[in-house]
């Protein structure tokens, strides 16, 4: 079982850039593609999504010129020349061919330029991450063809961030992958919950205090990342995502998961690590699909590592598992009440093959069951002795009916006594 399912792998990740100053600020990929002078064009990942309208990306950024530093203006000042530069800029080389647009870090503050769709009518990919965005804008609904918005670590997450008609606009119905990370949203954006075709969506290293019910509406989601926010629940509406393949709320403040999520009968790749987690729903056995699931950092795992200890039976103890493996006879009228109290408290070991008993001093044990016969979960267990191993442990190689076998009878006794710990 993976400890870090998900973390990198599944997010939507850029190749790391190299802060450009005004002057070379632009990247564009596609049929007539351009290059930011002295800047790679990112690819890979989620972002490898350029299509280029003559299956070749074309050089017409022409050769590297020397950066310039530009003049020392106000604050305000160096936005609005920056967006005029920008502006001018994506005027200058429009394309009626490029599919993929992305802009080098700048320090911008929106909206997007206005005459964007014009200048690129056939945009598929924008990429303004870093570019210092608070808004967005309504240049963005009039990009019909895009499907992948990359806006990461930016400034967006106030009133009017995002336009309210995002939903009803073509663009409601053409967006893929949707990327928002590294901002200051507080809760999730309502202008998303239309955007019905979505499929991809992250949202980590925000504000984020709760999941609303109505994301339920978002019906075609594969992918949902929120890692990283402040989030303390999960509404039970979220089971109501019927494609939902892989799903990230790591490093959150999350105290429960509610059983309805085992309605995720899609769900591959669950993360919750570095949460307040101490139980989870016995309903999770039915994640059939599930295949990668990280659980550290949570108080359910740190509390039993951390007892995973065993302390040496009393001489009471040692007297007691001896009457009761050997079947001593006694009456209630040979020892003490207290005695008779405690020999009636003895457990079972639940090592078929021991047959020995233990009261308060146990060996606590981490087992692996198979679970649909690919998934291993794993079992808090307790056994009377540190000699007594299970017969179908963690480390067993034994083949698979035979493993899964020993697996169904011990599950049988763990309904009773053990305590199902996960911990990824």
């Amino acid at each position: 079982m993976n400890s870090n399912a998900l973390a990198p792998s599944a997010s939507v990740a850029t190749p790391p850039q190299r802060a450009v100053r005004p002057g070379s600020s632009m990247a564009l990929e596609g049929g007539g593609a351009i290059q930011v002078p002295g800047r790679a064009a990112p690819s890979g990942g989620a972002e490898g999504l350029s299509v280029t309208a003559s299956g070749m990306a074309a050089a017409g950024g022409a050769a590297a010129e020397p950066e310039l530093e530009p003049p020392r203006r106000g604050p305000a000042e160096g936005e609005e020349a920056a967006a005029a530069e920008l502006a001018a800029e994506l005027a200058a080389r429009r394309s009626a061919e490029a599919r993929r647009l992305v802009l080098s870090p700048r320090r911008l503050w929106g909206p997007l330029p206005a005459g964007l769709s014009q200048w690129f009518p056939a945009l598929e990919v924008l990429d303004v991450s870093g570019t210092g965005l608070a808004e967005l804008g309504e240049e963005l609904l009039a990009l019909p063809r895009l499907h992948t918005l990359l806006a990461k670590n930016n400034r967006l997450g106030g009133p009017g961030s995002l336009p309210k008609a995002l939903g009803q606009a073509p663009l409601g119905r053409s967006l893929r992958v949707l990327n928002l990370s590294g901002n200051r949203f507080a809760e999730l954006p309502p202008a998303l919950l239309g955007l019905r075709g979505l499929q991809s969506l992250s949202l980590g290293g925000n504000r984020l205090h709760g999941i609303p019910p109505d994301i339920q509406e978002l019906r075609s989601l594969e992918f949902l990342y929120l890692g990283g926010n402040f989030i303390t629940s999960i509404p039970p509406e979220l089971a109501n995502l019927p494609s939902l393949s892989s799903l990230v709320l790591c490093d959150n403040k999350i105290q429960s998961i509610p059983p309805q999520l085992a309605q995720l009968h899609s769900l591959r790749s669950l993360s919750l690590h570095n949460n307040l987690l101490t139980y989870l729903p016995r309903e999770i056995l039915n994640l059939v699909h599930l295949e990668e699931l990280s659980l550290r950092g949570n108080p359910l795992v740190v509390r039993f590592v951390r007892d995973l200890t065993y302390n040496p039976p009393s001489l009471q103890e040692l007297a007691g598992r001896t009457i009761k493996t050997r079947n001593v006879p006694y009456a209630p009228s040979d020892l003490p009440e207290n005695l008779v109290r405690y020999l009636s408290l003895a457990s079972n070991c639940p090592n078929p093959k021991c047959g020995g008993v233990y009261f308060d001093s146990c060996v606590r044990q981490i087992k692996f069951v198979d679970f649909c016969g690919k998934y291993r979960i794993p079992l808090m267990h307790y056994l009377c002795s540190p000699e007594c191993s299970s017969p179908c442990s963690s480390a067993s190689q034994s083949s698979t009916s035979q493993s899964e076998s020993d697996s169904e009878d011990e599950a049988s006794v763990a309904a009773r006594r053990m305590q199902k710990v996960l911990l990824g």
